[in-house]
């Protein structure tokens, strides 16, 4: 606790005194870490400063325990033509991944040795379903959820930790609007906050919504955000601190550098969603909350990485590398992956 509060305390200071000018001139930075891979790593999951998991491209699972010094390749053996998209760990040995695609493509495996064996516990039997994104409240219940089947999204919902799962009833979930789907580009199109809130984010239709379920999945409410919506264009990923403090962030990932409307914040659990003062120059795909600093938020996204010191009002751009998701650990500790196996820690000066 001693180290996490000096950790927190340093960053604090390092925040306050950052220039809001360009990114070479703030002391916040990433430090990438060798992972031995080329592969698109599009799922990440913070343990801690020392406990990590990456997924991504050609069934590719990293796991490393010192740090980011050394990575391990622990995939399922069956999945090297697969796109794990997603990954969510519990802790040095618990993790459940999931592949994206259509029909049979789209499955979950669970691990609880370190990655040296996997159980293959959901295969996607509906030929129009395709899974995007997963989350979990605790260790035992969480949701996997895919773009709408039959007028509706498909949602799948597990109380056992993943080892099982069961498809949420369409009954308590609002039709989808016509086009409309999840983005599968950070694992991070559904979120959790708390033991039964959950909130996802969607795009392709006429406007980008995001649905809300206070009940762990069963029913769901939906309300419409400013960002832009379209085939390329919507909410890419949601984040909460509270049950009603959150983010809705995107843009249009076919317009890389394109800075408008592609932010949204909420103060009432999503209801409603209001632009801020400034939002990150460019589509951004990842998003999340500092779990020390509750006004602290980073995003990243292909064109860069920008923080927010004020809950998500006003942003400063302190990296211009190309990253897909971004997650904080409980004990602070903050990780980006993306493209040609990057994977990075967030360090001060």
């Amino acid at each position: 606790m001693k180290r996490a509060l000096t950790v927190v305390l340093l960053l604090l200071a390092a925040l306050v005194v950052a220039p809001p000018g360009a990114a070479g001139a703030s002391p916040l930075s990433w430090k990438l870490t060798p992972t031995g891979t080329d592969a698109q790593l599009r799922g990440l999951s913070v343990v801690s400063r020392h406990v990590a998991w990456a997924s991504g491209a050609r069934g590719t699972v990293l796991r490393t325990v010192d740090g980011g010094r050394t990575w391990a390749q622990v995939g399922p053996p069956d999945a090297a033509t697969l796109e794990l998209r997603d990954i969510e760990a519990f802790d040095a040995r618990t993790a459940v991944a999931m592949s994206i695609g259509e029909g049979g493509d789209s499955r979950i495996y669970r691990t609880t040795d370190a990655g040296r064996s996997w159980t293959e516990t959901f295969r996607n039997a509906e030929p129009t379903a395709f899974y995007d994104c997963l989350a979990f409240f605790d260790h035992r219940h969480g949701l996997a959820v895919s773009d709408p089947v039959n007028g509706r999204i498909r949602i799948q919902s597990t109380s056992d930790g993943g080892r099982s799962w069961t498809t949420v009833p369409e009954a308590g979930i609002p039709p989808a609007l016509a086009g409309e789907f999840m983005f599968a580009a950070s694992g991070q199109c559904v979120t959790t906050t708390g033991s039964r809130d959950a909130w996802i984010g969607t795009g392709g239709g006429a406007t980008a919504r995001v649905l809300h379920s206070a009940d762990r999945g069963r029913h769901w409410t939906v309300s419409d955000t400013p960002l832009l919506s379209g085939p390329s264009a919507g909410v890419f990923a949601v984040a909460f601190r509270t049950p009603r403090q959150g983010i809705a962030i995107g843009g249009d990932f076919a317009n890389p550098t394109g800075g408008e409307h592609n932010l949204a914040l909420s103060s009432d659990g999503g209801r409603h969603w209001r632009e801020p003062v400034n939002s990150p120059a460019g589509y951004r795909s990842g998003v999340t909350y500092h779990p020390f600093l509750p006004s602290v938020l980073i995003a990243v996204g292909p064109t860069g990485s920008d923080i927010s010191l004020d809950g998500g009002r006003r942003w400063h751009q302190f990296d211009d590398g190309t990253f897909d998701t971004v997650d904080c650990g409980r004990d602070g500790a903050c990780w980006a992956s993306g493209a040609q196996g990057r994977v990075a820690k967030l360090q001060i000066g």
